[in-house]
């Protein structure tokens, strides 16, 4: 198996992409990555090349970069050589904790839509307080949707819950301002009966104040409100933990207590770190198409890796082509 991972996207680049790969070299024995960026760079924090190879570029899409114009301007930047590797068949998969709105241009205009997908979604997995997790789409990819997206949304999220998180007849949830079937906007009023209807697991609308509790396996929701539920939730544990530090080192007490309490304080912290479940995917395109936290650190960057490994393996793309397939011949 092949992935290609632009190494100069993201804060910590490109030391944290390289740490990652090696990682991921490490404990996956049959995967040859594909480092794309300034060689010069790389080589500095490479340590072994052991099915590591390097495609040597120094342009770059940056954060302040229009994205659908960098990708169609810098045609040698890394994230579009990266995408280039797939389009190409000499990457099944790519990796990029660079500007999110250029890689899904990149998705889209290189590496390509799935037949039949009207809109592809960002989907996160985020902590819940049982450890599980659950997936979110979309979050961000497309501010606007109409009701066929949000169940093109629920499928693809349903396929990737139970063939890469393994989780048999994932439950499926509408996000809206409250359980009753009738409540909502326009948009989730007429999507409840699609979802209702479709060949999955659907459990109805859920609130957002329940979406840490395990609510759902999969919530679906328009892109706008998904990213600002995405931002809401990340900003609150930011904030929950730092208040926490600063009453934990106030006084002499305190700080005794923070000591006792050391090993569940970071187990809650591990609990709640997004780094554990990878990055963000790209659902709708031809091949997976994985967006990482931009602050990644090398363990990031590794769950990315074992995320598309998964993704790859299980053939989500083309199991979702073929959901989408008999999902609409059962409508015509």
């Amino acid at each position: 198996m092949k992935i290609a991972i632009d190494a100069m996207g993201g804060d910590n680049a490109p030391q944290a992409l390289v740490a990652g790969a090696e990682k991921a070299i490490g404990h996956f024995p049959n995967l040859h990555i594909t480092l794309i960026g300034d060689e010069r760079q790389i080589h500095q924090h490479l340590k072994s090349s052991e099915r590591i190879s390097i495609i040597h570029t120094d342009e770059v899409i940056e954060g302040t970069d229009e994205p659908v114009r960098a990708v169609r301007r810098k045609k040698k930047a890394s994230m579009v050589l990266m995408a280039d590797e797939v389009k190409e068949g000499r990457a099944d998969a790519c990796i990029s904790a660079g500007n999110t709105g250029a890689l899904m241009a990149a998705g889209l205009f290189v590496v390509g839509r799935i037949e039949g997908i009207e809109r592809p979604a960002l989907a996160p997995t985020l902590p819940t307080l049982d450890g599980q997790g659950f997936l979110m789409l979309d979050a961000g990819a497309n501010a606007d949707a109409k009701p066929v997206h949000l169940l093109q949304y629920a499928i693809m999220g349903a396929i990737y819950a139970e063939k890469v998180r393994g989780i048999p007849n994932p439950r499926v949830g509408l996000l809206n301002i409250g359980t009753e079937e009738k409540k909502g906007n326009e948009l989730t009023k007429q999507t409840f009966p699609l979802l209702k209807e479709a060949n999955i697991n659907f459990v109805g609308n859920v609130e957002s104040r329940e979406l840490l509790n395990g609510v759902a396996d999969v919530v679906v929701t328009d892109g706008f409100t998904g990213n600002m539920t995405l931002k809401t939730i990340e900003g609150t544990a930011l904030s929950i933990f730092s208040m926490l530090k600063a009453e934990l080192t106030s006084t002499f007490k305190s700080k005794m207590a923070a000591a006792v309490l050391k090993p569940q304080l970071k187990g809650l912290k591990a609990k709640m770190d997004y780094s554990e479940y990878g990055g963000a995917s790209l659902f709708g395109l031809k091949a997976p198409v994985i967006k990482a936290h931009g602050s990644s650190d090398a363990t990031a960057i590794f769950s990315a890796v074992k995320q598309a490994v998964n993704m790859v393996e299980n053939q989500v793309p083309a199991t979702i082509k073929k959901a989408i397939e008999e999902a609409y011949v059962e409508s015509v």
